[in-house]
């Protein structure tokens, strides 16, 4: 993916998903990328409308549409108001995760962006819905939007391990916030520390297992920093030793970043699991907005 030619907003009408909307606006500017906005009305709750109330669940079916539509359409006129994006809309009734990943395939879109929803426990619980489920099945790169938008990115703190899927979030956070201050951290752990203290390995020993675990660091972050050409002057690169979550959660607060950008793993069976680690930690107690990088998109 050289550049960004479609953004996907996706929209419950809730306050944070405008907020969402209102930042792939702004990225559609910046990118000179085609925008569209999504809003799915859920069949299960259509369903239980005829269901309960007959005859009269068509009227107030039509209604609901008919106010959802209003108010998505007010929605892309505020879009376009505010940052000079042109909008395509559109309200489906259906599945909504099915329609969501449909609607992106037909698009085909570059970026898709949601809202984040809740706080704390709330807001880790309420994840585990929607957009969950959107990052498990998508192949494309999602943002989650916790903040209103104000302007571009300024900081982006971007977490690597040296992996494919690492270059590819490199890429993204490039492609997603041009102008932006790049902090590119790894947080490593040596290999079987806990297993040598565990036998009785002296302090010494630990501490030449680390600096060697560094030095591997190090030496990996050159190599992957030399391919991604940042500008230095924009460059902020760190190796920690730690846990990724604990390092990354760190960082967003030291280095005042509004973004972080991640890679995703694999999918299937084994992204359930992963993802249940360092991006749904992420998601639900990070304070800034959430890219999810595809390597598939890359």
């Amino acid at each position: 993916m050289k550049r960004i030619k479609t953004v996907l907003a996706v929209t419950d009408l809730s306050a944070p998903a405008r907020h969402a909307a209102m930042r792939a606006a702004l990225l559609a500017g910046q990118t000179d990328a085609k925008l569209g906005l999504l809003h799915v009305v859920d069949l299960q709750l259509m369903e239980h409308l005829r269901s309960f109330a007959g005859r009269s669940g068509e009227a107030a079916e039509r209604r609901l549409i008919g106010e959802a539509m209003k108010e998505l359409e007010r929605l892309a006129t505020d879009m376009t108001h505010r940052w000079g994006s042109a909008v395509e809309v559109r309200l489906v009734v259906g599945a909504v995760l099915k329609e969501i990943v449909a609607h992106a395939d037909t698009l085909d879109a570059d970026l898709l962006v949601m809202g984040a929803r809740g706080a704390g426990f709330v807001r880790e619980l309420l994840l585990g819905s929607t957009t969950e489920r959107v990052l498990r099945l998508i192949t494309r790169p999602v943002l989650m939007v916790k903040q209103i938008p104000h302007g571009p990115y300024q900081r982006v703190l971007v977490a690597v391990d040296f992996s494919e899927r690492s270059v590819a979030a490199l890429r993204l956070a490039r492609l997603v916030a041009p102008e932006a201050h790049f902090v590119v951290l790894n947080a490593f752990q040596p290999p079987l520390e806990n297993k040598l203290r565990q036998g009785g390995a002296d302090e010494f020993e630990i501490m030449e297992l680390r600096d060697a675990a560094r030095r591997d660091a190090d030496a990996r972050m050159d190599e992957v920093m030399a391919h991604a050409g940042f500008p230095a002057e924009r460059l902020t690169r760190l190796v920690l030793p730690g846990p990724a979550l604990d390092c990354v959660l760190e960082q967003e607060q030291e280095q005042d970043c509004d973004l972080i950008v991640v890679g995703k793993h694999g999918y299937g069976w084994i992204e359930e699991m992963l993802l249940g680690s360092l991006t749904k930690h992420l998601l639900a107690l990070s304070s800034c907005d959430v890219l999810v990088a595809s390597q598939s998109r890359a």
